[in-house]
């Protein structure tokens, strides 16, 4: 409830130089004054100021945590209530004895993602700034951090809200028409009706086209690295990487279950899945990760499939680029350092020149145009630009989808000269599809599953 007082840890748990705990609620300030002592009370505190003290055991004065603590009263904070935040020194016993002697109070602890639900419930931020915020802490590339920023500062909804406002403008001259038909005013005519719908439905187009980009960008590329035993998968790992994630040898099928890795390249965050090596084999245990391997390669967004330049192809590899034949996929030829012995025309009868690169994984050469290819596949070029509003929330996604639908049923209908109070219930119904996305009109289940998904102190 909005009247509690709560509490929680901001900073990770575990050893640092410092730790967080925040407060928030109507007596934020005067609970934590009863276990602080400085020379200036809280209670007198002016807004945005820090205070060097000690948390004290209140029965018995004895210090327990030197500290400093930041007040920001209401309604300029992020949960536009009063709020306290306790900067103790690192650590799970010192950030314990705190948060013991809040809670010994009038103090609650916090659920997931409470406080900036409290910033959604209070008006600061919307729901779509909201979910972004857990972008922000997820971000893995500097991309993506600066697309989840732009969102938390308002970038898509003020998109959201332009429709919107279009929308609301073609329902008020629909109300017009349909009121006072006997007056001269602007006539709402199906041409009227087709010309706004088609403007929005522009937009929403250029929004779901980045949903993909977005996605990406949110989530990553699942990327499963593919081949058969010793043709330098693992040596590729951990190029790319820059660590020896994977053990390399020159003993086959050294790797026999999935290593993932989280890299960046061009800015797109890669989820890497370094995978045994494919091949008909009787050891039980390489079996397991044979078929492991195949399950990776099924659940990929990219597959990088290495083949040994230096030999002949395999009828295991034939068989695996028949299997994975229409998937996103580039090959490497590896071991480009040795003399070759690969025949690229049958590699050519699968892959286009643009999917294939030559490499030398022990050399580090050719990374360079594995990471254009890459980008080349996923973003048609590097991805660069100002307008860093992309959609990748899957409830957004579905919202704009649905608000498109009921816009194009508008169109259709004006076309047809259906009459305007039946086309006005499309259009109404688009304009509510948008709201839900800044949170207009939803259900509490929906706002707590949001929440939910937050980390806890956030």
């Amino acid at each position: 409830m909005l009247s509690d007082t709560i509490a929680a840890i901001s900073t990770a748990v575990g050893e640092g130089g410092i730790a967080i705990i925040r407060v928030s609620g109507p007596e934020a300030i005067q609970e934590v004054e009863h276990i602080f002592k400085s020379k200036t009370p809280l209670s007198l505190a002016e807004s945005h100021t820090v205070h060097y003290g000690h948390i004290v055991e209140p029965e018995l004065g004895e210090k327990l945590e030197e500290v400093l603590v930041t007040v920001m009263r209401a309604p300029r904070s992020f949960t536009t209530e009063d709020v306290v935040e306790i900067s103790a020194h690192g650590g799970v016993i010192a950030v314990k004895r705190v948060m013991d002697l809040l809670l010994q109070r009038e103090v609650r602890l916090a659920e997931p993602g409470e406080f900036t639900k409290r910033a959604f419930l209070n008006g600061r931020i919307d729901l779509s700034q909201a979910e972004a915020v857990i972008d922000l802490i997820r971000s893995k590339s500097d991309r993506a951090f600066s697309v989840a920023l732009k969102q938390v500062e308002g970038s898509l909804s003020r998109r959201i809200q332009d429709l919107r406002y279009m929308l609301v403008e073609t329902l008020a001259h629909i109300e017009v028409n349909i009121d006072y038909p006997e007056h001269d005013v602007e006539s709402l005519t199906s041409v009227f009706i087709k010309e706004k719908s088609g403007i929005v439905m522009n937009e929403i187009d250029r929004l779901l086209k980045t949903a993909q980009e977005g996605k990406i960008l949110r989530e990553g590329i699942t990327t499963a690295i593919v081949g058969r035993p010793n043709v330098g998968k693992s040596s590729l790992l951990n190029t790319l990487a820059q660590d020896n994630k994977a053990i390399v040898t020159d003993i086959p099928g050294t790797t026999r279950d999935v290593i993932e890795e989280f890299v960046t390249i061009n800015n797109i965050p890669l989820k890497l899945l370094d995978t045994a090596g494919i091949r008909e084999t009787m050891d039980v245990v390489e079996k397991i990760g044979v078929e492991r391997s195949r399950h990776a390669v099924n659940e990929a967004d990219l597959i990088l499939l290495v083949l040994n330049a230096s030999e002949p192809l395999h009828e295991d590899e034939l068989a695996l680029m028949e299997q994975i034949r229409g998937r996103q996929c580039i090959v490497i030829l590896n071991k480009m350092d040795l003399p070759q012995q690969l025949d690229l025309d049958i590699v050519r009868r699968y892959y286009a020149d643009e999917l294939i690169v030559p490499m030398s994984v022990k050399a580090e050469e050719g990374i360079d145009s594995l990471e254009e290819a890459i980008s080349g596949l996923f973003f048609s070029g590097k991805i660069e630009g100002g307008d860093l509003t992309y959609v990748s929330n899957v409830r957004h996604i579905a919202l704009l989808k649905k608000a498109r639908r009921s816009l194009q049923e508008a169109y259709d209908a004006a076309d047809q000269m259906i009459p305007i109070d039946m086309i006005q219930i499309d259009v109404r119904m688009a304009w509510e599809q948008l709201g839900e996305i800044l949170g207009e009109a939803v259900g509490d289940s929906l706002i707590d599953q949001i929440f939910s998904q937050f980390c806890l102190g956030k």
